[in-house]
């Protein structure tokens, strides 16, 4: 039996129903600037299926914690836990199938983000046997999975990153069906919203924006503008759980609301221009200095000095082991490169971060004898592009020539680039778009084509094709080129 969800009315009136058990298996985007009904629209969902399927909210303004007065979601206040405790709290909500809003108001935005990295990451770590269908609602997820860094620490940025890139990428085996809600397409990380296969679309201003979502939506840039003319409350739905074809739907009524509510126009006080300036001046001296609100003091995390501790006992512990002997360099490459095989073979590497990667690449160092990472973190990220094109060792005076040449390239190109390197040096048949997609991480074919294009116009390679279609590449900077396919 199916399971469908009431969103609201087409324009002709007709009731726009979601197909619920669809969307746990293809998961959702809701896209639409501040004022768009983009709110309404997540609470019209939650609503309408509370008590069909869990619900795990991360709501980073606490709007949605009104929704446990009616339907019996239990709202966690972040603020008042640690990161360990936010993470034992997301095992039980799965091991106990218990809907929840997480609320992380009063948090700075790198708490924020810390904590929904630790929450949504204890999500998917879950136990198998406790992986029971549930929706994953973030709401403006372009905060915890941004295209740049922003103010926010490097590290932070990349585990709530990694752990929304979990969600969209490898959440449905799990029975994690995430559903993402941000103001601006372009702040939002291509590879976590490229997961969605629904889109929900409100009204947006900016080219940028409307673009990219016409492009999601599969219609012509000129189609875009009806985008910008939606009210408020109007979505163009898509998607194999709302329509095949893009639907205008008016989204319907819901029944709880904010704490605060909307505010509205209010009529000014009426005061003589005499009695203002009392109001302002009299007694100012005298008035008291408004204190700031109390902060929460951080409470102190337990293992901090245990972790101070054991630091101590293994650096006395190096101080007293006599200096290591100084390793070759080729036999420090060797174990890079061994190392780094190791890694790419490993089949669950693919939908891992860098920096989780890194810290396996650390460990498998040591135990190869290797006390000192060889590498830094963006070191190795390009190496780790490098070897995911099948080039494990950096020796090779003709590699040295390509990753010379591809310096200036974005980290996420390098393996794209040194794939189609390889043939070419080889004299191998052009690799394929599908082959290309896969090594940038994606499956998107035009994508792929997009990369190629951005490549060619750094100056880094010449694409020809012949009159039968098949294509050739030539990288003129090494003076090899690939066979046409």
């Amino acid at each position: 039996m199916t399971v469908s969800v009431d969103m609201g009315l087409d324009p002709l009136s007709k009731p726009v129903h979601l197909d619920l058990e669809e969307l746990l298996a293809t998961r959702l985007l809701v896209q639409g600037n501040s004022g768009s009904g983009k709110s309404h629209l997540l609470r019209r969902l939650l609503e309408r299926s509370a008590g069909q399927v869990q619900q795990v909210i991360v709501d980073p303004e606490g709007e949605f914690v009104t929704l446990a007065d009616k339907y019996g979601h239990v709202a966690i206040e972040a603020a008042a836990h640690s990161e360990t405790e936010i993470a034992k709290l997301a095992g039980r909500i799965r091991e106990h199938r218990l809907s929840v809003v997480l609320s992380l108001e009063g948090l700075e935005t790198d708490g924020q983000m810390r904590c929904a990295a630790a929450f949504l990451n204890a999500l998917f770590d879950a136990k198998r046997e406790h992986w029971y269908p549930a929706l994953v609602v973030v709401d403006e997820a372009q905060m915890f999975a941004p295209t740049g860094g922003g103010e926010v620490p490097e590290e932070v940025r990349r585990a709530s990153l990694s752990a929304m890139t979990n969600l969209m990428c490898r959440g449905r085996k799990r029975g994690l069906a995430g559903i993402i809600a941000t103001q601006r397409l372009a702040k939002l990380a291509k590879n976590v919203a490229a997961e969605a296969s629904n889109f929900l679309m409100g009204r947006t201003f900016l080219d940028i924006d409307m673009a990219r979502a016409a492009d999601l939506l599969g219609m012509e840039r000129r189609q875009a503008e009806q985008i910008r003319d939606l009210e408020r409350g109007q979505f163009l739905g898509l998607g194999p759980a709302v329509s095949r074809r893009p639907l205008k739907v008016m989204i319907g009524s819901v029944e709880t609301g904010p704490r605060e509510g909307t505010p509205k126009l209010v009529p000014l006080p009426e005061a003589a221009p005499e009695d203002v300036e009392a109001l302002l001046f009299d007694g100012l001296e005298d008035a008291p200095v408004p204190a700031p609100p109390p902060r929460p003091e951080p409470k102190p995390l337990p293992s901090e000095t245990m972790m101070e501790a054991l630091a101590a006992s293994v650096q006395a512990k190096r101080d007293d082991e006599p200096a290591a002997a100084e390793r070759d360099p080729a036999e420090i490459e060797g174990v890079i490169a061994a190392v780094l095989e190791a890694i790419v073979e490993d089949e669950e590497s693919a939908g891992r971060s860098a920096s989780l990667l890194y810290q396996d690449f650390s460990v498998r160092c040591r135990m190869a004898g290797v006390s000192k990472p060889p590498l830094d973190l963006p070191g190795f990220t390009r190496r780790l592009s490098a070897a995911r094109a099948g080039i494990f060792c950096a020796l090779d005076e003709e590699w040295g020539a390509a990753l010379e040449a591809a310096e200036d390239l974005p980290e996420d190109m390098l393996g794209p680039f040194l794939l189609v390197a390889r043939a070419a040096r080889d004299g191998a048949p052009c690799p394929s778009d599908e082959d290309i997609a896969t090594s940038y991480g994606t499956a998107s074919l035009g994508r792929a084509r997009r990369l190629l294009s951005y490549i060619e116009s750094r100056d880094l390679i010449v694409t020809r094709t012949d009159l039968g279609g098949k294509r050739s590449i030539a990288i003129p900077a090494l003076g090899w080129a690939t066979a046409a396919a």
